[in-house]
């Protein structure tokens, strides 16, 4: 009998996974959602739709992808959640951005239940969840990580081990700092590029060319703040600020200053006044268009 694997959550990122697992692994596929139409177009690559008992009962690896930390405390920890359910020999495996604090937490319920837990989150878009080609940081054991790692290749074309429990959750929250600071720099540019009659096009591909080309340059730039194109169901400001919040959080436990993500929180904060918290989070250069209109 083919193996059987659970995922928890098939939205913007987890659909795109969850049919990745399906179309790649050999296993049977089990998923739920409080959604049903990503259920409806997963049966199409086999996915079979289950309540969170069925897929416990059936499946001893688990992956869930949920929107933050307060789904996830919710679904480990809340009232017939995963760690009441499960017993020995299960591996809860995390793809979602939550807190490092509650990552560390629920490697210790699970550890206690003789299951195992890694904070696997994800970085890179949607088409790369499509692709198959994220990136996935994971915290955890060593035995826990050989173990889950074949998996994690179906979706992702880079899996880096990046310490105990907690680890893969830090990680990914610094990477998408950097990112959130590095495009409000990038925001700034276009809006004094354009303020003096400089071609935003010129000014954007003029820096591939140079010590600022980035990643962001290149897809949060080009891409979206270049045309004005901030579609919904893509990685919305509420979502970045969610993952700001945790990476301001990590610095202020520890007394580390974060000025330049203070400054990214502040531009999200004021676009979402603005009526943007849907829109894709590059969204923030409204904030700042809005600011030179005063």
């Amino acid at each position: 009998m083919a193996d059987m694997i659970g995922f928890i959550g098939v939205g913007t990122m987890g659909e795109p996974m969850c049919r990745n697992l399906a179309r790649k692994s050999g296993a049977i596929v089990l998923a739920t959602d409080r959604n049903a139409e990503p259920l409806q177009r997963l049966a199409a690559d086999g996915v079979k739709t289950a309540s969170l008992d069925e897929i416990v009962a059936s499946c001893r690896t688990i992956f869930l992808s949920l929107p933050g930390g307060k789904e996830v405390e919710e679904v480990c920890l809340g009232p017939g959640g995963l760690v009441a359910k499960v017993t020995m020999g299960y591996t809860i495996v995390d793809t979602s951005t939550a807190p490092v604090s509650l990552a560390r937490r629920l490697f210790a319920e699970f550890e206690g239940k003789a299951s195992a837990f890694a904070d696997s989150p994800i970085a890179r878009t949607r088409q790369a969840a499509i692709d198959g080609t994220l990136s996935i940081m994971v915290g955890g054991t060593t035995e826990t990580f050989a173990r889950i790692e074949p998996l994690l290749r179906h979706l992702a074309s880079e899996v880096t081990h990046c310490g105990e429990a907690g680890a893969g959750q830090a990680v990914k929250i610094l990477n998408n700092m950097v990112l959130f600071q590095t495009v409000v720099g990038l925001a700034e540019a276009l809006c004094i590029a354009r303020a003096n009659g400089i071609d935003g096009k010129i000014l954007f591909e003029t820096l591939t060319k140079g010590s600022a080309d980035s990643f962001g340059l290149r897809n949060h730039g080009m891409k979206a703040m270049l045309p004005g194109v901030f579609p919904a169901r893509a990685f919305s400001t509420d979502y970045a600020l969610k993952d700001l919040s945790y990476a301001i959080q990590m610095a202020e436990e520890h007394g580390v200053p974060a000025l330049g993500a203070d400054v990214a929180r502040e531009l999200m904060e004021r676009a979402k006044e603005l009526g943007f918290n849907k829109e894709y989070w590059p969204v923030l250069i409204k904030a700042i268009e809005d600011g030179t209109k005063k």
